[in-house]
């Protein structure tokens, strides 16, 4: 019953899209019957001309010359309608799939981080991409023989009924069987098309993972472990595309059944009525004509509403995205911040990813303007989680953080994450040109400032060397830059935007130490009078801060300067020390 009343709630989905090309479905349908009824009125030109060519003798070969040329227009004027259908029908399927892959990616830019966090790249490419292709198909199939065979059948059963009625009861009497084995199929099919979907998305997830990650997968000898993965999804995409396979292929051939044991019945009781001068063989010839075409649909809607299935599923899918819960707006009356003075507080923040899973609680911090504020601690402790709050990439469950003495859930999100310099351990450049790389972060700055902010960091002698200099154009991976150089880029762009406050997320990780030394002293100097945190594992790099925070747990345990720290001897002493031993 839930997969039912899931798929009438994606149909009613589906239909809210067609509404909007409504000009497009009305002259489909127009083009249709104009379709349907010409390639009907082909039969009664052919028993005509059955009924001119009786015996030896007696054929009237004017007649039939004139049936021809009847035909020919008929046929003529046939393909033209059917054309027509199919340029409106393609309108609207790739209208459709347009606007949900449209409001698809639109609606990813609203996702909080939270979804992205909890689901796989991969899937959600799978489901914009692969789902929407396949959806797509089966809308297609449908608009182009769903329409057309609905009124196929409809048309021949009144062109049989204006020629004999009993003969046509025979037709009416058996067509239900092709309904049951349409039905019988259809419940089956839905389902298997939906965990097919699922176990689809499951790998491509796992190959985006895969892909992205091989220097990873080899450095660490998996691939065994990672081909057995792929298997194990694979075996069951296998699984599950049989079994859907399965009962989609026998669909063909228990229809193609009825429409025998329908044309057996018509020749049969036709051939009776004929014998007893009750029609013509003109006539029944036709009717032989219709009984065929009146099957003919039941195997195309059979096929059609197999399609349907695996398109409703991926549909299913694709509206499950559009539909997650988006990430809260901004309010109507959210202030922009454009004077931040870099006073930074945490008061009584609460925060876990999992309800079932506590990390930060009951944090407490006060950060003065200018202050260099340095975060360590162990893996899992909730370093980087802070920084996720600074950002506002999460809220917090409970308490606040205030940002120059506002509450930064009343800051609009870009004017509170434009005041943050951001650099991460992992690297982001786009394809284009050094220069159009660090310019990226402030669009009207000048060459002058460009070369002015890469010698602060040290960066402008690699650039000068390479073969274009500034215009020198790379990749999304940097091509031949090594990390610490894209690492350099990346502080480059933040240093031209000079914001009031810093974040350092292990930015100086991939930097040989000659390297972060000279980075250090550039930051040192950029940052003098504004706000910086520093998340660091390599406790030599910020021994200059001017209050460390030691976390552990989701706590502070401890904070003070290096020196007050090392004096206790306590936990900070132990994490310092053991980065030594041996």
């Amino acid at each position: 019953m839930r997969d039912r009343s899931g798929q009438k709630e994606t149909i009613r989905k589906v239909l809210r899209y067609i509404r909007r090309y409504w000009l497009y479905v009305a002259a489909s349908l127009v083009f249709a019957v104009v379709t349907v009824a010409l390639t009907l009125y082909v039969p009664v030109l052919t028993g005509q001309a059955v009924d001119l060519a009786v015996g030896p003798g007696q054929v009237d070969l004017e007649g039939i010359v004139r049936v021809l040329e009847r035909m020919t227009v008929v046929i003529t004027l046939t393909a033209a309608a059917q054309w027509l259908m199919n340029i409106c029908n393609n309108k609207i399927t790739y209208g459709v799939i347009r606007d949900i892959r449209e409001e698809a990616f639109a609606h990813i830019q609203t996702l909080p981080l939270k979804y992205m966090d909890s689901h796989p790249y991969g899937d959600i490419v799978s489901r914009v991409i692969a789902d929407v292709d396949q959806f797509a198909d089966g809308l297609l199939m449908g608009f182009t023989q769903l329409f057309t065979g609905v009124m196929t059948i409809l048309g021949t059963l009144l062109f049989m009924l204006s020629v004999n009625r009993q003969i046509t009861l025979v037709v009416v009497l058996i067509t239900p069987v092709s309904f049951l084995v349409a039905s019988f199929i259809a419940k089956r099919t839905y389902q298997m098309f939906r965990l097919q979907s699922q176990a689809r998305g499951e790998q491509t997830a796992l190959i985006d993972e895969m892909i992205g990650n091989q220097k990873v997968v080899q450095a660490y000898s998996h691939e065994q472990e990672t081909m057995e993965q792929f298997d194990e999804i694979n075996e069951k995409l296998r699984r599950y595309s049989l079994q859907a396979i399965f009962f989609s292929s026998i669909t063909n051939p228990a229809t193609r059944f009825v429409n025998s044991l329908v044309y057996t019945g018509v020749a049969l009781t036709g051939a009776v009525s004929a014998l007893s001068g009750g029609i013509s063989v003109g006539q029944l010839t036709s009717f032989l004509s219709y009984a065929n075409q009146y099957t003919k649909p039941f195997n195309e809607i059979s096929g059609v509403v197999t399609e349907l299935q695996n398109a409703l599923a991926c549909a299913a899918r694709i509206f499950q995205l559009i539909e997650e819960e988006p990430q809260v707006p901004d309010s109507s009356d959210a202030r922009v911040l454009t004077d931040a003075d870099g006073r930074v507080e945490l008061s009584h923040v609460w925060f876990s990813y999992t309800p079932e899973q506590k990390l930060i609680r009951d944090f407490n911090l006060k950060v003065k303007p200018g202050q260099r504020v340095a975060i360590v601690g162990p893996t899992g402790c909730g370093k980087s989680t802070v920084i996720n709050l600074l950002m506002r990439f999460y809220d917090p469950d409970q308490g606040q953080i205030l940002v120059s003495g506002t509450d930064a859930r009343e800051i609009t999100r870009g004017s509170l994450r434009a005041s943050y310099g951001m650099v991460l351990q992992e690297t982001w450049l786009r394809t284009g040109t050094i220069r159009d790389n660090i310019r990226m972060g402030n669009p009207d700055a000048s060459d002058e400032e460009i070369i002015a902010a890469a010698k602060a960091t040290k960066a402008h002698s690699f650039i000068r060397r390479l073969s274009e200099g500034y215009d020198t154009v790379i990749t999304e991976d940097g091509g031949s830059l090594s990390q610490g150089q894209k690492q350099l880029l990346c502080i480059t762009r933040v240093m031209l935007c000079r914001p009031p406050m810093l974040i350092l997320d292990e930015a100086t990780s991939s930097i040989d130490t000659r390297t972060e030394i000279q980075v250090q002293n550039a930051f040192a100097r950029l940052m003098e009078g504004r706000t910086s945190f520093i998340v660091a594992h390599r406790l030599s790099t910020i021994q200059e801060a001017d209050v460390i925070l030691v976390m552990r747990e989701g706590n502070i345990v401890e904070q003070g300067s290096h020196s007050q720290l090392l004096a206790q001897n306590g936990f900070y002493a132990q994490l310092y020390n053991s980065q030594f031993a041996g």
